[in-house]
């Protein structure tokens, strides 16, 4: 499952980065203008707003990607997570504020790789199984040195 993992963190973050160069580069223009539902004049006056939301996007996907080629499986999965959890979280409260669409196109793909990655690919579970009783964190760090 590990492949499947980081294929979706890996979708996940080609999404964002689409977001990013549409939020960015694209926001004023035609496809922009009708991606993103807007006139002309509202997407000019909301333009630095828009750049400034797609640079988020960028750090999103930056932190996904980041994740995958960490050699340390602990530390990939805790960055998968952590990133996966701001999508999510920012996917509510886009839907909540400003569009239901974001909920779908946002938070459903970051949710379906959260919920493989920690249900399928979660390292703390193989140390847990693999030693045959539940460990503190410290002894599984000392497993690892």
């Amino acid at each position: 499952m590990d492949i499947l993992s980081d294929l979706l963190v890996a979708v996940v973050a080609l999404l964002h980065l689409y977001f990013l160069y549409l939020e960015m580069f694209l926001w004023a223009k035609p496809v922009g203008l009708k991606i993103f539902r807007n006139t002309p004049e509202r997407a000019e006056t909301m333009k630095a707003l828009a750049a400034n939301q797609g640079l988020y996007n960028g750090f999103l996907a930056a932190g996904l990607f980041w994740s995958l080629i960490q050699p340390s499986r602990i530390f990939e999965f805790d960055i998968k997570v952590f990133f996966l959890g701001c999508i999510v979280l920012a996917a509510l409260f886009g839907a909540a504020t400003v569009s239901r669409r974001i909920l779908y196109v946002q938070g459903l793909p970051a949710l379906v790789a959260l919920v493989i990655t920690v249900g399928f690919d979660n390292p703390y579970f193989e140390m847990s199984v693999c030693c045959g009783k539940p460990q503190t964190a410290q002894s599984m760090m000392k497993q690892l040195r």
